[in-house]
């Protein structure tokens, strides 16, 4: 665990984890895990918590899939909390498996692109990262104070976990999700649940991020309605125009994203 010097500046609020291993999976991941001002400010006070999915790509320009072309996670949380516009939150970026990435990501196998260890990832996260960062983090419990968020097959997985676990994420931030995977089998999980679950949902997709995205993106919205979500309440889609699948496109969402998912309490 990294120490910071001082935790006046953004780069201070970055704490890196090395290796965190796990009991239930084979691989070891990294994880940076952002801590608003407050967290130093007041030590008695408990945060909630967003994860995300493909933490290399969210706080660190050297680190991203295209090196310069991040997320600004830390960067815009910082200025939103400042205007009052979201609550204080901790921020964990869980690095994705490299190689193993699809077979993280993915809730089932695909006979061409292998994958389908969702449930394992799930299960990591779940029952021993949330531990980890519960001890070190001082982070609120329940589902209400708690989100995970992703963008492409992060997306995807943050969908199927969420409705794996409606008790452990209240909140969700599905960006850009490759509902084209296994034949879009993500829909028809949706269509098996009883009623809408109670989570906040962010969703959204660019119009210029492939022939199958939009399309795909609306069929998920219009199952979400149709199991009760609520569009402008507990859902919020947008369609950006224009907006390619990149990270430089994520990265102007963040902002309208954790405004709706954890906007400043009253």
């Amino acid at each position: 665990m990294t120490q910071p010097s001082s935790p006046a500046s953004l780069q201070a609020r970055l704490y890196r984890h090395e290796q965190f291993a796990s009991r239930l999976i084979d691989e070891n991941h990294d994880f940076i895990v952002y801590v608003p001002q407050a967290f130093h400010d007041d030590p008695n006070r408990f945060f909630p918590v967003l994860y995300l999915n493909d933490g290399q790509n969210l706080f660190d320009p050297e680190t991203s899939f295209i090196k310069g072309n991040y997320w600004r996670v830390g960067e815009t949380a910082d200025a939103l909390i400042a205007s009052a516009e979201i609550e204080p939150l901790v921020i964990v970026g869980i690095y994705n498996a490299g190689p193993k990435r699809i077979d993280e990501y993915t809730p089932l196998e695909d006979q061409r692109l292998g994958g389908g260890k969702a449930d394992a990832y799930g299960q990591m996260v779940v029952d021993e990262l949330r531990a980890f960062i519960a001890h070190h983090y001082r982070t609120l419990a329940g589902a209400a104070n708690c989100g995970m968020g992703g963008s492409s097959l992060g997306g995807l997985v943050t969908l199927y976990l969420g409705m794996r676990y409606p008790d452990v994420f209240g909140k969700l931030a599905v960006m850009s999700p490759s509902v084209w995977w296994r034949d879009r089998v993500i829909l028809r999980f949706v269509e098996q649940l009883q009623a809408r679950t109670g989570q906040r949902i962010w969703l959204d997709i660019g119009t210029n991020e492939g022939r199958r995205a939009l399309p795909d993106t609306r069929a998920l919205k219009r199952l979400l309605i149709k199991k009760g979500w609520r569009p402008g309440k507990d859902l919020e889609y947008r369609e950006i125009q224009g907006a390619k699948h990149s990270e430089y496109e994520w990265a102007e969402r963040v902002g309208p994203m954790l405004k709706f998912l954890f906007p400043r309490r009253a």
